[in-house]
């Protein structure tokens, strides 16, 4: 990407929306939604967008905010750059020591992930590019899937999700399994054919996930996702594969590009969910969606938060392909539905982007104000 680029702004900007429902997940509760913007500015005035994970815990959006604010953009201001991932390089070289002195290379990756999507889609806006076609994408059409389903009022969610075009659901399990079950089965029932995942999140151990494999296999699912914690031993990991019936998943809470190497270099996982706005940016997860893609496997990139993110991960599965699904959280927020563009329309569990350049959206955060912390 020859199009050098001098940064003249960096700036996130934060923002809570309390849930009505709290979102519920095996390692505990969400009260509310955050978000952390990130906004990008060049010499000649384009703009970009990114946006930086920020879910759990609570405190967490207003620290990667600060993060960038405070931290990164001093670091970037002034210069001038080939490309985002020679800004993201010079990002996570000049702080990895302090990264590693505070403990908190999570916070930062994220932080840097946030600016770097920016940053992607500036240089996007400069080439007057949909930022899936300078990902290098054929179609605009991508296949998606309804998740963040709890385990209370499963069938209602799930109801309401294939109201609203979806034709394929993630069931959020790990709780006590006769109500996993009965939510599968209902599921099943709603969804029919259709694409079921079922999403552990960490929650089991190797005992308890061994138990539950033959009883999920009723339900044909798609995938289960992270039976037992991410960073458990291999070995596990592969006797879970052994004995499962259905393909694995993994990938939000794997990071670095070592340990993606060593993920796709064994079978035990089918599926595999990079999350581009928590580790990696679109600078480092372009080359590993495609990875993934040599590697047989399922790219699903995963996300869970506002629109930015969102739209700049179907821009990433419209760029390299492939036959997986953008993950499109069910629960009411706003921070992600007024800025995720055309990901709003869900026709037959499908989206399509547009020929907007960048990301295809300039957000107007003064609608979201009273939301800013």
């Amino acid at each position: 990407m020859a199009d050098s680029f001098t940064i003249r702004e960096v700036a996130a900007f934060c923002y809570r929306y309390p849930l009505a429902t709290p979102v519920v997940t095996s390692f505990g509760k969400m009260l509310d939604r955050p978000a952390v913007f990130v906004r990008v500015v060049d010499e000649g005035g384009v703009e970009g967008w990114g946006e930086a994970w920020s879910n759990f815990p609570a405190p967490g959006a207003e620290h990667r905010a600060r993060l960038v604010n405070e931290v990164l953009a001093p670091g970037l201001v002034g210069h001038t750059f080939d490309s985002p991932a020679q800004a993201f390089e010079t990002l996570t070289r000049g702080t990895e020591v302090l990264a590693l002195q505070c403990g908190e290379p999570g916070p930062f990756a994220q932080a840097i992930s946030g600016i770097d999507l920016a940053l992607w889609d500036l240089c996007a806006r400069r080439q007057r590019l949909p930022l899936w076609r300078l990902l290098g994408g054929q179609s605009r059409k991508i296949k998606v899937y309804a998740s963040g389903i709890n385990p209370g009022a499963a069938a209602q969610t799930a109801e309401a999700a294939v109201k609203r075009g979806h034709r394929a659901l993630k069931l959020k399990v790990g709780f006590a399994t006769e109500t996993d079950l009965a939510n599968l089965n209902a599921l099943r029932e709603i969804i029919g054919a259709g694409m079921l995942a079922a999403d552990a999140n960490q929650g089991w151990s190797v005992a308890q996930a061994m138990e539950m494999l033959p009883r999920l296999a009723e339900f044909g699912l798609r995938w289960l996702e992270e039976p037992i914690r991410a960073d458990r031993p291999r070995e596990e990991w592969r006797r879970l594969h052994a004995e499962a019936t259905m393909p694995l998943a993994a990938g939000e809470n794997i990071s670095g590009v070592e340990a993606f190497r060593h993920v796709l270099s064994e079978d035990v996982l089918g599926v595999v969910q990079p999350d581009i706005a928590k580790w990696g940016g679109l600078s480092t997860c372009a080359v590993l969606a495609r990875d993934i893609l040599r590697a047989g496997k399922t790219f699903c990139p995963h996300y869970l938060g506002g629109g930015l993110g969102l739209l700049a991960s179907a821009h990433l599965l419209a760029g390299v392909g492939g036959d997986g699904w953008l993950e499109i959280d069910t629960n009411d927020n706003p921070l992600r539905d007024l800025f995720c563009g055309s990901i709003i329309n869900v026709r037959e569990g499908t989206v399509e982007l547009d020929e907007t350049p960048g990301l295809g959206i300039v957000p107007d955060l003064s609608c979201i104000e009273r939301y800013r912390s």
